[in-house]
């Protein structure tokens, strides 16, 4: 590889190469809310703190934290010797013989940000509970929040939340966009949109290993933007790129064997990291529908009960994911798996159905499944395995858009989604049919309502004793099971290919590309 701007070649084995199928929009962190923007601002920004392999909150740019006993205050100490990134043309250091240290009102700055009505950041919701920031001193700060909220420290670790400079350390015409700042392992050395992105080492990173050797070991990380999928494969197989993320139909076939296990032909020179993804896949069903079978609780059981997760796992995922037959929650958070859901059982599916008939006298129950085509064959192998229960049903194929819209709009009788975790705690997932959260105000896309559920949402919401909102989650996770408000389909896992000459690449439950301890070898 060879440095556009200096002519500098650097070794190809300190330069990690990945595609993003979908071109970055922003490296602003207030703008990191796809995937595609997160992993770039990952590489280039920090927090006070962040997720470990377990998705425990460690220290970041904080060296540590006190929460008051009510709750309310998170007092934050910074690290020493925490520098920005030099990027000299776009900041103005204030010493000119050093670079520009990160101080508390840098940290006050970049959190209040996110409200700002100019700014427009779709992480502004973090937020939402927040009272004041004070600057104690130089390294310290105190965040007040208005209500205790336990899983607050979870949401300072998404990238909404990283610290830029203020703006009277910057030029007038400083654009985070596209000259991002931070502190991160690399920063921007040349981004040409839907081409190609490259990242430099930052020598003035923070990190050092175990040896107390500067990290991160790449030099350069260079992210092409190829759109086609199968395109992305072709350069991953002739090793122009270092890994890929994820399983895509168009290649599944070529890389695994219906078990999920890697081909001979690939197993030498690849390794696949698979891991727990705090994502459920499942069906809503729109309990306040005009549909006389969505308001049947037997219907709605007979639809959990009439096909074979496992095997819908196995034959059309090569057993990338784990059948979803416990509740909403996935494993991997405290309160995840806990709840007995729904097992295959076909007799018991028809029985169900059988007494809908006798009740209702509609001899033709019928339900209409709205996906994108991504997710067509999950839904048409439920379509036929519902038929042989007595349930006929009609599989509505539209763009990803128009399904997010008419789902949000409460026009869906049944329609396939997922919720993947933005912080790590089961609260998340349960927001969804909190009925003061019904759509299009919030994610309560079924309108569930249950008073029982929203009193055990709101203790838990408060409640700073671990073991307890563990129990009040596993209660509301029950109550959404057994009233049948959702089809759980599988939990999904992250899957990544890469080459056996890339080193200390890891993952965990929010998928998250952390580049700072990889190396490769020859």
């Amino acid at each position: 590889m060879r440095c556009a701007d200096s002519g500098e070649a650097i070794d190809e084995t300190t330069v990690f190469r990945y595609n993003e199928h979908a071109n970055i929009t922003s490296l602003d962190p207030a703008f990191s809310k796809d995937q595609r923007n997160i992993w770039a601002c990952n590489l280039i920004y920090n927090g006070l703190v962040k997720l470990d392999q377990n998705l425990e909150v460690v220290p970041d740019l904080a060296e540590n934290w006190h929460v008051s006993e009510d709750g309310l205050l998170y007092h934050f100490e910074l690290k020493d010797s925490l520098y920005f990134h030099e990027n000299i043309a776009f900041a103005k250091a204030e010493n000119a013989t050093s670079a520009l240290e990160v101080s508390a009102a840098d940290v006050k700055y970049s959190l209040e940000r996110l409200t700002d009505p100019t700014v427009a950041s779709p992480g502004s919701w973090i937020m939402s509970n927040v009272d004041s920031i004070s600057v104690v001193s130089e390294n310290e700060l105190i965040i007040k929040l208005k209500n205790p909220f336990p899983a607050f420290l979870g949401l300072l670790t998404m990238k909404y939340c990283s610290v830029i400079p203020r703006p009277e350390r910057l030029d007038a015409d400083y654009d985070q966009r596209s000259n991002p700042i931070g502190t991160g392992p690399f920063y921007m050395k040349r981004w040409e949109e839907n081409v190609k992105l490259v990242l430099r080492r930052n020598d003035l990173y923070h990190e050092v290993d175990d040896e107390g050797k500067a990290l991160p070991y790449l030099e350069a990380v260079a992210i092409t933007f190829k759109n086609d999928k199968q395109s992305e494969f072709l350069e991953f197989a002739q090793g122009n790129l270092d890994f890929i993320n994820a399983l895509d139909p168009s290649y599944k076939d070529e890389l695994l064997t219906t078990q999920g296990e890697l081909k001979p032909a690939y197993a030498t020179r690849v390794q696949m990291i698979k891991a727990p993804f705090l994502n459920t896949e499942y069906l809503g069903l729109q309990l306040d529908s005009n549909t006389p079978e969505l308001q049947s609780e037997k219907i709605r059981k007979a639809i959990n009960l009439g096909f074979d997760r496992k095997q819908m796992i196995k034959y059309l995922r090569n057993n990338i994911g784990t059948p979803a037959n416990s509740g909403f929650i996935p494993a991997g958070l405290p309160a995840g798996g806990k709840v007995q859901g729904y097992e295959y059982d076909p007799t018991k599916a028809r029985q169900l159905v059988s007494e809908y008939v006798s009740e209702s006298g509609n001899p033709n129950p019928q339900i209409t499944i709205s996906t994108n085509a991504n997710y067509l064959d999950l839904c048409e192998y439920i379509q036929k395995e519902l038929e042989k229960v007595g349930i006929q049903v009609e599989v509505e194929v539209m763009p990803p858009s128009t399904l997010r819209q008419a789902r949000s709009a409460g026009q869906l009788d049944v329609f396939r989604s997922s919720w993947i975790a933005d912080y790590p705690d089961a609260e998340n997932y349960l927001s969804l049919f909190y009925s003061k959260n019904f759509s299009p105000n919030g994610p309560n896309y079924t309108h569930f309502s249950d008073p029982q559920f929203d009193a055990y949402y709101e203790n838990a919401l408060t409640n700073p004793d671990p073991k307890e909102r563990e129990a009040l989650y596993i209660k509301m996770d029950s109550m959404i099971i057994d009233k049948a408000a959702i089809v759980p389909l599988y939990y999904d896992q992250s899957v990544r290919f890469i080459s056996k000459n890339v080193h200390g690449l890891e993952t965990n439950g929010i998928n998250i590309l952390d580049l700072t301890r990889v190396y490769k070898t020859n």
